[in-house]
C-alpha cells in the first residue's frame, strides 16, 4: 500500500510544475523554463542526496546509457513545455500518453523482445486514439501538437533506457545524473533565448524545481516498495490533476474528443501493461 500511496503523490504533485511551467511561457521562452526546471532540481537534489544518501550515490557502470537517458528526458522536456505554452496541458499529456506505445513499438528494435500481434495491435489502437485527440483535417494541425506526441516519443525511448539500467545504477544516482545531464545540455543552449527573470519569476521557478524534486523523490520511495513494472499503470493518474489544475488556472477543459482519445490510449496501454505481464509470469 505504501507503494501505491507514494506513487499516486508522485503523480499529483508532478502536474504542479506543468501548470508553473504555462503560467511563465507567457513572459519566458519554454527552453530557459526548462533550463531553470534541471538547475533547481540539481540545486535541491544534490545536497539533499549529499547527507542522507551518500552511500547511494556510487559512480555508474553505464556512464553513456545514462547521458543517452538524460538526454532523451531532457529533449522530452523541452517539447512538452513548448506544447504547454501554446495548447492546454490536458491534450499535451493525452498526446504524451502514447510513451508506453513508443515503448512497445521500439524494443525489438532496441531490446530484442518479441513482439506478438496482440500488443501491435494495441500501438496500433492507441495511434488511433492520438489521432482522435489530433483530428486532423478536421481542427487546427499545429506544431504544438506534434511536440506533445514528440514528448511521448522520447519518453518511450528513455523507458527503454530506463529497463536497460535497472539493474546497473540505482534509482537515486539514475535521478542526480538525469537532472545533471539536462543541466549541462541545457546551459549550452539557453543564453541564446535568455530573458532576465523578475523576483517573482525566480521564486516560482525554483518552486518549480521543488515539485520536480519532490514528486520524483516519492516515485523514488514507491519503488523501494514494489517494481516499477506493478507501478506503471498508475501513471495515468497524472491526468486528474493535470485537467484540474488546467481548469481552475487557465479554464482550460478537455473537449468529449479528447477524452476519448484519452480513453483509448489508456486503454491500449494498460492492455499491453496485462500482457506483458502475463507473458512474464507463464515464462
Amino acid at each position: 500500500m505504501k507503494a501505491i500511496s507514494y506513487n499516486l503523490l508522485a503523480w499529483a504533485i508532478l502536474p504542479f510544475m506543468d501548470t508553473i511551467a504555462k503560467y511563465l511561457s507567457s513572459d519566458l521562452s519554454f527552453f530557459q523554463i526548462t533550463w531553470a526546471r534541471y538547475f533547481f532540481t540539481v540545486f535541491f537534489a544534490l545536497p539533499f542526496m549529499f547527507f542522507f544518501f551518500r552511500k547511494n550515490l556510487t559512480w555508474t557502470t553505464q556512464p553513456k546509457l545514462q547521458i543517452l537517458r538524460g538526454l532523451t528526458l531532457f529533449i522530452a522536456n523541452v517539447l512538452f513545455f513548448y506544447s504547454i505554452s501554446i495548447i492546454s496541458m490536458a491534450k499535451a499529456l493525452t498526446l504524451a500518453f502514447v510513451a508506453p506505445l513508443i515503448t512497445t513499438a521500439l524494443s525489438p528494435i532496441i531490446l530484442g523482445e518479441k513482439v506478438g500481434f496482440r500488443r501491435w495491435s494495441a500501438v496500433l489502437v492507441g495511434f488511433v486514439g492520438s489521432l482522435i485527440v489530433i483530428r486532423p483535417g478536421f481542427i487546427e494541425f499545429n506544431l504544438a501538437s506534434i511536440a506533445a506526441l514528440g514528448t511521448g516519443f522520447f519518453y518511450g525511448i528513455y523507458l527503454i533506457i530506463t529497463r536497460k539500467l535497472h539493474t546497473s545504477d540505482s534509482p537515486l544516482l539514475t535521478l542526480l545524473l538525469t537532472g545533471v545531464v539536462g543541466l549541462v545540455f541545457g546551459s549550452f543552449m539557453v543564453p541564446v533565448v535568455w530573458i532576465n527573470p523578475t523576483f517573482n519569476q525566480w521564486s516560482l521557478l525554483a518552486i518549480m524545481g521543488i515539485f520536480a524534486c519532490l514528486g520524483h523523490f516519492f516515485l523514488i520511495l514507491s519503488l523501494k516498495y514494489a517494481d516499477a513494472s506493478k507501478l506503471a499503470p498508475f501513471g495515468y493518474f497524472e491526468i486528474f490533476t493535470n485537467v484540474t489544475l488546467g481548469y481552475y488556472f487557465f479554464r482550460d477543459f478537455p473537449d468529449g474528443y479528447t477524452f476519448l482519445g484519452l480513453f483509448i490510449i489508456i486503454c491500449s496501454g494498460l492492455y499491453i501493461f496485462i500482457r506483458e505481464r502475463s507473458l512474464k509470469s507463464s515464462t
